[in-house]
């Protein structure tokens, strides 16, 4: 099993390294940017996505990549972690649901993966576009992961979620997620956890949520 693998592959390496009886979840915690996107019809054609690991992970999961040796990691060193971070993703519907007035859309493959390394910290972007865009004009984005391994939280400021290219007078409503330490103060084991699947619905208490709504 190679160690460059994406955030729900990482899965049993992690715990390998940092199990423990009381570790409890979650493992890996992400400060996350999105922006939905509008085509010049003024449909919704996708979300991308901006996600910065925390130092623990980051560290781990680029080991090993700075191929030239001098202490840095460019974009190029990146390409493949990138890529196989996305694709991993795909069972768990990449941490995304988006509803177009209440009916969940469909996502298709993946594009434009990249991933940077500043301050300690890698940061995945890449977007997600939908099967077939949507003119609703009222619409939710909610992040999360179903099985709470990984912990999202939207960034602080107005620029965590963005809306690019709407049309005019369209406005965003953003509820930031629950602290994690709330589900350890559940006092839930491991083997609990060890039961989630992408089907489970114990992460979305801890979903952030973004309601979109245009004129």
């Amino acid at each position: 099993m190679t160690h460059r693998l994406g955030p729900i592959s990482l899965l049993a390496a992690l715990l390998g390294i940092w199990a423990a009886p009381a570790l409890a979840h979650p493992h890996v915690w992400v400060t996350a940017k999105a922006e939905v996107i509008y085509d010049p019809e003024g449909r919704v054609t996708g979300v991308r996505h901006a996600w910065t690991f925390d130092k623990a992970y980051s560290a781990y999961v680029t080991q090993g990549l700075d191929k030239n040796g001098d202490g840095k990691l460019t974009a190029e060193e990146l390409r493949d972690l990138a890529k196989e971070n996305t694709e991993s993703l795909v069972e768990f519907d990449y941490f995304t649901v988006l509803k177009a007035n209440g009916k969940k859309q469909d996502f298709a493959s993946p594009r434009d993966y990249a991933m940077t390394y500043q301050d300690e910290a890698a940061t995945l972007s890449y977007f997600l576009p939908l099967k077939a865009s949507t003119t609703a004009k009222t619409m939710s984005v909610e992040i999360y992961d179903p099985t709470f391994f990984v912990a999202f939280t939207l960034a602080e400021g107005d620029d965590a979620v963005k809306l690019a290219s709407a049309p005019q007078g369209c406005a965003t409503n953003v509820s930031r997620a629950k602290a994690a330490e709330a589900a350890q103060q559940q006092n839930l084991t491991e083997s609990f956890f060890e039961t989630l699947t992408a089907a489970s619905s114990f992460g979305v208490q801890f979903a952030n949520r973004v309601i979109v709504a245009c004129p």
